[in-house]
């Protein structure tokens, strides 16, 4: 019967479990659900005092979005799950408490339905003030302010500096961004981290095959590698060099280190044109870590030994290994070869106890499905340096396949038959790419549908979601060009308690509440969801209702629904990353 939304441990969806019968805080503005915590509280409590219910230790409160409609806009299962607590039937318990929670502005009225469900339904007149509210705060419409804010650190995109940001790198910049702009406006601070990998095999293999181009270039004998790097990019690096840095090449005789001068001169002209693919994409990173510098402050070897110094570390044929099945991973790990070089593994523990040093309360990681595996390991040896396991989590982003005339574009980066982030914001845009990288669960592939992404219609979703917001804006201009004094005012309030308007009035102050599940959960394709239904909404309200009219109260009162959707569909679309047009 009923949909449940989240839960604090986010390990199901069975319901929303808050600290135990204590008034909720954390933020200066609650959200509906929030508030409604609250009334359930003090209706048990209440009860309690009254000799209704017996003073003992109950279960955790939930609030639930219910199914249909029907069956109210909030439901508890407390009463249901009480039961044997209170030795009532849960009918009974649902209708002692039922007294005490309608009692308040916020709660039109309540059911108690079999076997036990407290059904709530929110009142015309709060669903009106949050109208009025989401018009006031406008751009600040949704966010949350918190007494103590935690401190996160993403980590997301992390692609080797061996060639530009691909078209799976392009779904892990929107996912983390988007992730990154929903905890800050749930009331958290985020700093967005990239790790640059620019030490070890692969960066050795690009200054080897940048090396051979440049000869190739220069008309000299050259024998390119068969594992290289074979896109035309590194032809245009091999030619940046040239034209930039002849003399600093020329004058190295040692062939190692020509190739390290060219794989550190790659790596840069490829960082520096990942940043503007990044930056044209809306994605800022206030940290740009490069691997190389942990191994030269020797953290790699000093990490080590903080972990053998805790007796995590044995050596088995001249190894360093990990006990890494002590936190629930399926063997150890190698840490260090029997040749002395370290890990990725241990330069990964390296890196993470650097981030993890640096104060923040949280660490998140946005990785790929190939990584699954990897979590246990650096888990465990996060662990294993002493820090607590909520501090740090790991979020998969599933493949994604662009999809042209029907068929997947193959993607290797040596081949250099793969499409480009690059390419993909010049052929369909910003705003189409992010959303489309979103509006999935990343828990789930995604076909990129280019024929789609183009299309200027309403199959397109991207199109449909702005049409919205650019069709309100042309409203307020028809408006203004009649000479209609809009006056929010100056409104009537019983023109919009019609089903139509109270379906979108409903939707728009369970705004805050998106972004909350959508921040807490790691869901940010919640908040694309919600957006497309805000906009049928609104759509149908259109349809149905003209807001321009000879009668001034009522088209000053339409336009203040309108406005609050408005409102809503541009927050979102900001959290997004997607922009917001007036006109189309």
């Amino acid at each position: 019967m009923f949909l449940n939304i989240i839960s604090p441990c986010r390990k199901n969806r069975e319901g929303i479990c808050f600290p135990r019968f204590k008034k909720l805080t954390r933020g200066i503005r609650l959200n509906i659900r929030e508030e409604l915590l609250n009334i359930l509280i003090n209706a048990k409590n209440t009860a309690i005092k009254a000799g209704e219910l017996p003073d003992c230790d109950y279960p955790d409160i939930k609030i639930e979005y219910p199914r249909e409609a029907k069956f109210g806009d909030y439901s508890t299962p407390f009463a249901l799950e009480s039961a044997r607590i209170v030795k009532k039937s849960p009918m009974e318990t649902g209708k002692i408490l039922k007294k005490y929670i309608e009692n308040n502005n916020l709660v039109g009225s309540v059911d108690v339905v079999k076997p036990g469900f407290i059904n709530i339904y929110i009142s015309f007149e709060h669903l009106f003030s949050g109208i009025i509210k989401a018009r006031k705060e406008g751009a600040n419409f949704g966010k949350s302010t918190k007494a103590s804010p935690l401190y996160y650190n993403i980590e997301f995109v992390s692609a080797n500096p061996t060639g530009p940001l691909n078209i799976v790198s392009a779904r892990a910049a929107a996912i983390g961004d988007t992730i990154a702009n929903l905890l800050e406006a749930n009331g958290d601070t985020v700093d967005r981290e990239f790790y640059v990998n620019d030490y070890g095999n692969q960066v050795n293999l690009l200054g080897i095959s940048v090396l051979e181009r440049i000869k190739e270039t220069r008309g000299e004998d050259f024998s390119f590698p068969d594992d290289g790097y074979h896109g035309e990019y590194v032809k245009e690096i091999a030619s940046w060099i040239i034209e930039n840095h002849s003399s600093e090449l020329d004058s190295i005789k040692n062939t190692s280190q020509a190739i390290e001068f060219a794989a550190e001169k790659a790596v840069e002209y490829n960082v520096k044109s990942q940043k503007k693919d990044l930056e044209d994409f809306h994605v800022i990173f206030k940290q740009w870590f490069h691997e190389s510098t942990i191994h030269a402050s020797k953290d790699v070897l000093k990490t080590f030994d903080l972990l053998e110094s805790k007796n995590f570390i044995y050596e088995e044929d001249g190894k360093k290994i990990f006990k890494s099945k002590d936190f629930g991973d399926d063997k150890d790990r190698v840490v260090i070869r029997d040749d002395g070089r370290p890990t990725y593994l241990l330069a990964d523990v390296a890196y993470h106890n650097n981030k993890l040093k640096r104060g923040y309360d949280r660490v998140i990681d946005i990785w790929g499905p190939d990584h699954h595996g990897y979590i246990a390991r650096l888990s465990g040896a996060v662990e294993a340096l002493g820090y607590d396991k909520e501090k740090f989590k790991v979020l998969i982003a599933q493949q994604v396949n662009l999809i042209m005339e029907g068929e997947a574009v193959k993607m290797s980066k040596r081949l250099g038959n793969f499409s480009t982030m690059r390419e993909l914001i010049d052929e369909v845009g910003v705003d189409v790419s992010r959303y489309f990288f979103i509006m999935r669960s990343m828990d789930s592939h995604l076909d990129f549908d280019l024929g789609l992404a183009k299309k200027n219609s309403s199959e397109n979703p991207v199109f449909y979601l702005q049409y919205a917001h650019a069709r309100i804006c042309s409203i307020f201009r028809e408006a203004e060009k009649r000479g209609i004094n809009y006056n929010p005012d100056m409104v009537s309030p019983e023109l919009l308690n019609t089903p139509f308007a109270v379906t979108l009035m409903k939707q728009i102050v369970k705004f805050p509440e998106e972004i909350a599940d959508a921040a807490e959960n790691f869901e940010p394709h919640r908040i694309a969801s919600f957006l497309m239904k805000i906009a049928q909404s609104y759509h149908r309200f259109y349809t149905e209702q003209r807001i321009l009219s000879d009668d001034i109260t009522a088209t000053r009162t339409y336009l203040l629904l309108s406005e609050a959707a408005r409102i809503v569909i541009q927050n979102g679309l900001k959290i997004l990353g997607v922009s917001a047009p007036e006109v189309m």
